[in-house]
C-alpha cells in the first residue's frame, strides 16, 4: 500500500497479457513470426531507454534504475531467446509464446521463498505485457475521456509497471489499484515514492469495477469502496482534508531531533533497494542508511556483478549520504533459484542454501563484493551486516572473508577504511534465543522482524490460507526481541529493528517500550514514526511493556498510546 486517501472515477486498464489471441502458425510462417516478436522486444527496450533518457525533475530517483532493470530483462535470453524457441519448435504466435515463457518465469519467481526476489516476478509480467501491447498495436494507458466529466481518475489495472505510473501521474489520475502486487514490488515502491495513494494485490479488482465507478482509494488501510454513499463519501473527503494537514505538519519535523519526552535520544536510519533512493532517505531526515540490500545488482542478469561495478554503486550511497553511515547487507538471495538463473531444487527453500549461506558456498563471489564494500569504505563510514546468520561459525567465516579480502587489496595498493564494523540479522529463531555469543562477537545487531516472525510463528506470509496467522504482537515474538534488545544492550552493541515493524507509527511506542533505540524503516515512514517518538515517555513505556510481557495474549496497543 502507499499511504493517503483518493476519490474519483475508474477507469480499467486493459490486461494484454490475459485478453491476447492464442493460435498456431504454419511452418513457412515461422521466420515471419520470429521476426515480428525481435522486432516488437526492441521497440520495447527503445521505449523504456528513451523515457529513462527524458524523466522529469521531479520523478522518483529510483526509477531510472527500475527502467534499466525491465530494459534488461528484456534483453534475457531466459524471457527473448525461450520465446522464440516456442515459435520454432511449437509454432505458437508470438503473442502465445511471449505469454506462455512469461507465466513459467513467472511461476518461478511466485515460488521464492524470499518476499523482495518474490515480488521480482512482478518485473518480468510488466515487460511481457509492454512488449505485448506492442505486438497488438494497443496502447497501455486508458483514455481518459472514457469516462465522462472531468472527476479525477482511480487507474484500475491487474499490474502497472512504474514507468506507466509515472505517465498516468499529475492531471486527472489521482490513485492506482491493481489485481497483482506487493509491499516489496517496484509498483508500490515508486508509489511511495511518488506519494500517489495505491492499494496492491487485491486479487480481482479489475473484474468487479467498471469505468465510471466512484472509488474511494484507503492506502492507509488498503481498502478500497466502490460507489459509496454520500456519508461514507463526505467521511472521506474530510480524513482527505485532515490527512493533507498532518503530512504539511510532518514535513515540519524533518530536521528535529528524534528524541522522547524524557530525553532519550533515538536513531532513525532507512532502508533502500537502490543507489537513487539514498536521495529520498536524505529528503526525508534520515540519519544514514541501516539496510541497503545489494540483491538489486545480482537480479535479471545473465552474468555476476563485477567488483567495480559494486564498487561503483555502494560509492554512490556513501557520497549521497555525505559521511553519514551506510550499513551494506551481502546478498540475501534463496535457494530456490541460482545467480545463473539455473533453477534447483530444495526440498524447503526457506530453510536451504540461502543468504550468508549462499554466500560462504561462494566463495570467490562473495569475495568479490566483499572486496567492493571495502574499497567504499575508504569514501564514507560503511558497516557490514549479514543476513540469516544461525551459527557462529558463519560469523567466523565471514571475518576470515574480509581478512582475506583486505590482503588482495593490500597488494593491490588500494585504499579502504582500518576498521568496518560487522553485523549480524537477527532473523532466525536461534540466533535471538542464544544471542549473547553474538553480541560479544559482532559490533552490531539488526532484527529483520519479517523473517523472525515467519520463522518462529512457522508462518508463510505469501500463503493466503495461512497469512492471517502471522502476527507481529505474538507473546513468543515480543520475548524474542525483548531478549536481543537487552542482551545489546548489556554488551554495548547497538541493535536496530529494519523489518516492517520498524516502519509502523502504530507499534512505535511498543518498540521503545521494548527499549529499542535504533529505528530503520522505508524513507516514507520516517516522519510517522519520529512524531510517535517525539510524543513517547520511553521510560514509562519500558515499565508499562515489562508488565505485559509474560502474557499469555498479544501486547494490547491501546494500553500504551496514553504513556
Amino acid at each position: 500500500m502507499a499511504r493517503g486517501y483518493a476519490i474519483g472515477r475508474a477507469v480499467v486498464m486493459g490486461a494484454a497479457a490475459l485478453e491476447v489471441a492464442h493460435y498456431r502458425i504454419a511452418p513457412e510462417e515461422v521466420a515471419a513470426e520470429r521476426e515480428r516478436l525481435t522486432a516488437a522486444l526492441q521497440r520495447a527496450q527503445d521505449e523504456l531507454l528513451q523515457m529513462a533518457d527524458t524523466l522529469p525533475e521531479d520523478a522518483p530517483r529510483e526509477l531510472g534504475a527500475m527502467l534499466n532493470v525491465h530494459r534488461l530483462l528484456l534483453g534475457d535470453p531466459l524471457l527473448a531467446q525461450q520465446a522464440l524457441n516456442l515459435i520454432d519448435d511449437r509454432h505458437y504466435n508470438a503473442e502465445w509464446a511471449l505469454a506462455t515463457q512469461g507465466q513459467l518465469l513467472g511461476e518461478q519467481f511466485d515460488a521464492m521463498e524470499d518476499e523482495y526476489l518474490r515480488e521480482r516476478g512482478g518485473d518480468v509480467r510488466q515487460v511481457i505485457e509492454r512488449v505485448l501491447h506492442v505486438l497488438v498495436g494497443t496502447s497501455a494507458i486508458p483514455d481518459p475521456s472514457r469516462v465522462d466529466g472531468n472527476d479525477p481518475l482511480v487507474v484500475v489495472a491487474h499490474d502497472i509497471s512504474p514507468a506507466d505510473m509515472l505517465r498516468l501521474r499529475g492531471g486527472r489520475f489521482l490513485a492506482f489499484v491493481t489485481d497483482l502486487g506487493g509491499a516489496t514490488s517496484h509498483t508500490a515502491i515508486v508509489a511511495r515514492s511518488m506519494g500517489v495513494p495505491a492499494v496492491v494485490a487485491l486479487g480481482h479488482v479489475r473484474e468487479l469495477v467498471r469505468d465510471g465507478d466512484m472509488l474511494i482509494v484507503d492506502g492507509a488501510t488498503g481498502a478500497v469502496i466502490v460507489n459509496p454513499s454520500p456519508s461514507i463519501l463526505d467521511e472521506y473527503r474530510q480524513r482527505q482534508r485532515v490527512y493533507a494537514e498532518e503530512r504539511a505538519e510532518l514535513a515540519l519535523l524533518r530536521d528535529e531531533p528524534a528524541v522522547t519526552l524524557d530525553g532519550i535520544g533515538v536513531v532513525l536510519h532507512a532502508n533502500i533497494e537502490l543507489p537513487e533512493e539514498a536521495e529520498l532517505a536524505l529528503a526525508s531526515g534520515a540519519e544514514g542508511i541501516g539496510l541497503f540490500r545489494s540483491e538489486f545488482l545480482f537480479m535479471g542478469r545473465r552474468h555476476l556483478p563485477g567488483e567495480e561495478e559494486q564498487y561503483q554503486a555502494y560509492t554512490s550511497v556513501l557520497r549521497t549520504m555525505a559521511g553519514r553511515p551506510v550499513t551494506i547487507r551481502t546478498l540475501d538471495i534463496g535457494a530456490d533459484k541460482t545467480l545463473d538463473d539455473e533453477a534447483t531444487v530444495a526440498i524447503n527453500p526457506a530453510l536451504g542454501l540461502r543468504a550468508i549461506r549462499y554466500c560462504l558456498a561462494h566463495p570467490e563471489m562473495f569475495a568479490t563484493q566483499l572486496r567492493a564494500i571495502l574499497r567504499a569504505s575508504a569514501h564514507g563510514p560503511v558497516r557490514i551486516l549479514i543476513p540469516m546468520v544461525s551459527h557462529m561459525h558463519e560469523v567466523v567465516a565471514t571475518r576470515h572473508a574480509l581478512d582475506a579480502a583486505r590482503l588482495e587489496l593490500d597488494a593491490r595498493g588500494q585504499a579502504y577504511a582500518p576498521h568496518i564494523e560487522l553485523g549480524a540479522m537477527v532473523e532466525v529463531p536461534a540466533i535471538a534465543i542464544a544471542i549473547e555469543p553474538f553480541a560479544q562477537a559482532l559490533d552490531f545487531l539488526s532484527i529483520g522482524t519479517n523473517d523472525l516472525i515467519q520463522y518462529t510463528l512457522a508462518i508463510d506470509r505469501g500463503d493466503v490460507q495461512v497469512a492471517s496467522l502471522y502476527d507481529a504482537l505474538h507473546p513468543a515474538i515480543m520475548r524474542l526481541l525483548s531478549h536481543t534488545i537487552n542482551v545489546g544492550e548489556r554488551a554495548g552493541k547497538p541493535v536496530a529493528v529494519c523489518g516492517e515493524m520498524a516502519g509502523d507509527s502504530q507499534l512505535t511506542r511498543l518498540l521503545l517500550g521494548l527499549g529499542l533505540t535504533e529505528f530503520s524503516m522505508h524513507p516514507q515512514q520516517l516522519l510517522d514514526v519520529k512524531r510517535e517518538i517525539r510524543r513517547a515517555h520511553s521510560n514509562a513505556l519500558r515499565v508499562k511493556v515489562a508488565s505485559v510481557l509474560n502474557r499469555a495474549l498479544p501486547v494490547d496497543l491501546e494500553t500504551l498510546n496514553q504513556v
